[in-house]
């Protein structure tokens, strides 16, 4: 049994999302119905199609496309319910052996549709095109375009199955040990046995003995599994260098940068623009050490509340609904009623509970349900904002979902965080016009500044480190926890330049970020997103109501088309690399408000 900290109640205890619209529970003989028909449904489709994609017409490969959409809609249904009931209770053994059996369960459906876009990439180039252009595969065009990208890094059918029934047993299974192992750290703390979330949490406290007891806590915890953790992250390593020798990619970053639908050059301008501006950095906490008083700022005072009124508020989980409510509703009444579904409808799970997941996540789901929400809500002013965050999130599923079906729902992973952080500046934007005291105000300016940095530049700084790692474990052999520990010392200290201490405790930090484990590559594309967002928002500063129609729409057709032509319909240009610029002054601005704030509070003192 852990001992739970008795803290303030905050009206989340009992938010848990109510997931019967899958199954009863994860025993329901449904489960198991519903899976043995998605193979046979599968078998069927092979049966009917195999070998006959490269000759089909358009309205038979329409017709083939249908089916796939719905075979790939009842399989979701059972892998989402399994992921969530799994990501709320990671403790309970039968939660862990569903979701196991899902992963095969997925595995095996994957071997057995694979043929189709194999065959798909490899019809005839004018054929293809003839057919592209066809209205009545105009729901599926995109899709089929942008799958054809693969071509020349595909294998062979049986080499594509090979490797897809390796991964249950390969890659997929150290993920899960991964998060299995995190989730079951308990570390006690002052009397108290709480989960790494909870202990990382302690950074934002205002007693900085506490923050400097919870370093030391976090940092033990991990050295204490120092031998797995650095085993998982080499094994993985080495599996993604694997497949990608298999594949033929040019490097590590090339299967995610094709993925996302962002050419090389756009990746590679964006982490060049981010990287020259490390200063702003420097600047902001600087400034944070000046205002904390502090002659030396360590890495665990980058969170540490300042000393300014209302730094320490806090927000019941019925002040969050209201405050998140009332901005989308500002901007977009539509926005706002898919959001409230969101509440009413239980399809959150807010509490903090031991063997549950840490952080948040927006899981999207099928068009035969509905989006997701996980938070970890401690009524915080950070948790308002990672409300506002995944119910972006939401609010864009549910859209794209809506408009465009299965195969048209899931965004690129740069252009995924637009609704969230375009609701997290909604929110943030209406709380600071309400404020008119400057002490406050520069609280508040404050911590969105660190959340943007958290976005755009440690995202990059992780990517720096990534790069670091898989170029490192390619050409140095297995990684010692030492090696690991100071290409991470090195990215992350290149960002804070001379502002910010980094204990060698902090070194070891690295070992427990998901990201670089189940999504390889995916961390720039936050910062893609953040600074997406930062221009748009300029733009709906500039152009008031018009920009919201013109921006439900980008939302709505989710992955139908190029990113590129998407953002077009709100006057985004992609192709421009100094667009990141655009974002970057945004960010430049909110530090010289913070500055101009401080200098004002200083003088009112």
């Amino acid at each position: 049994m852990v001992d739970m900290p008795i803290e303030k109640t905050t009206g989340a205890e009992n938010v848990l999302w109510d997931l019967s619209i899958f199954y009863a529970s994860v025993s329901d003989p449904a489960i198991q119905r519903d899976i043995d028909r998605v193979v046979a449904d599968a078998d069927a489709f092979a049966s009917r199609y195999k070998g006959r994609i490269a000759q089909l017409g358009a309205a038979e490969l329409a017709e083939a496309l249908k089916s796939l959409e719905a075979i790939h809609d009842l399989g979701g249904r059972v892998g989402t319910f399994a992921s969530l009931t799994f990501s709320a209770d990671t403790a309970t053994p039968e939660n862990g052996a569903l979701l196991q059996k899902i992963t095969e369960f997925g595995s095996l459906l994957n071997q057995k549709l694979v043929f189709f876009d194999l065959e798909w990439n490899n019809t005839d180039d004018a054929a293809a095109q003839a057919l592209l252009a066809d209205p009545v595969l105009a729901r599926y065009r995109h899709m089929l375009e942008a799958q054809r990208r693969y071509k020349p890094y595909q294998l062979t059918e049986p080499e594509e199955q090979l490797l897809t029934e390796k991964d249950v047993t390969g890659g997929s299974a150290w993920t899960r040990f991964f998060t299995q192992l995190t989730s079951a750290i308990r570390i006690d703390f002052d009397g108290q046995t709480l989960n790494l979330t909870q202990v990382l949490n302690k950074l934002h406290e205002p007693d900085r003995e506490v923050r400097q007891r919870a370093q030391a806590a976090v940092t033990e915890a991990l050295k204490s599994k120092s031998m797995e953790l650095t085993y998982i992250f080499n094994v993985l390593a080495a599996d993604k260098a694997s497949d990608d020798k298999l594949r033929a990619y040019p490097s590590w970053i090339s299967s995610r940068n094709l993925s996302n639908k962002a050419p090389d050059e756009v990746v590679e301008a964006l982490i060049g623009a981010v990287t020259s501006h490390y200063d702003l950095v420097a600047r902001h906490y600087n400034l944070k050490r000046e205002l904390l008083g502090l002659d030396e700022l360590a890495d665990y005072d980058r969170y540490a509340p300042l000393k300014l009124k209302e730094s320490d508020a806090f927000y019941t989980w019925e002040e969050a609904k209201s405050i998140v409510l009332k901005a989308f509703s500002a901007f977009s009444p539509r926005v706002a009623e898919i959001a409230q579904r969101f509440f009413d409808e239980n399809w959150i799970h807010a509490p903090v509970l031991p063997s549950k997941r840490g952080g948040a996540f927006c899981a999207s789901s099928v068009p035969s349900a509905h989006p997701f929400v996980l938070v970890n809500f401690e009524g915080k002013a950070r948790d308002v904002q990672t409300l506002a965050h995944e119910l972006g999130h939401g609010v864009h599923g549910y859209l794209a979902s809506e408009a465009q079906g299965l195969f048209g729902m899931h965004t690129p992973l740069t252009t995924a965080e637009m609704a969230s952080t375009f609701g997290e500046m909604l929110v943030f934007t209406d709380l600071m016009s309400k404020e008119s005291d400057a002490e406050v105000r520069l609280g508040m300016l404050a911590q969105k500044i660190e959340d943007t940095f958290a976005t755009v530049f440690r995202q990059i700084s992780m990517n720096r480190f990534e790069d670091a790692l898989h170029t490192a474990r390619r050409t140095e052999g297995e990684l010692t926890t030492d090696r690991i520990n100071e290409l991470w010392h090195q990215s992350q200290q290149a960002m804070f330049g001379d502002s910010v201490r980094l204990t060698e405790n902090y070194s070891r930090w690295w070992s427990y970020i998901p990201h670089f484990l189940h999504t390889p590559g995916y961390v720039y594309a936050y910062s893609f997103g953040e600074l997406l967002v930062l221009a748009l928002f300029n733009l709906y500063r500039e152009q008031g109501e018009s920009f919201v129609p013109r921006f439900i729409d980008v939302l709505a057709a989710g992955d139908s088309d190029w990113p590129q032509n998407i953002l077009a319909k709100v006057g985004v240009d992609l192709s421009d690399l100094n667009f990141w610029n655009q974002g970057l002054e945004q960010i430049k601005l909110l530090v010289e408000q913070e500055e101009a704030l401080a200098a004002e509070v200083r003088r009112s003192r």
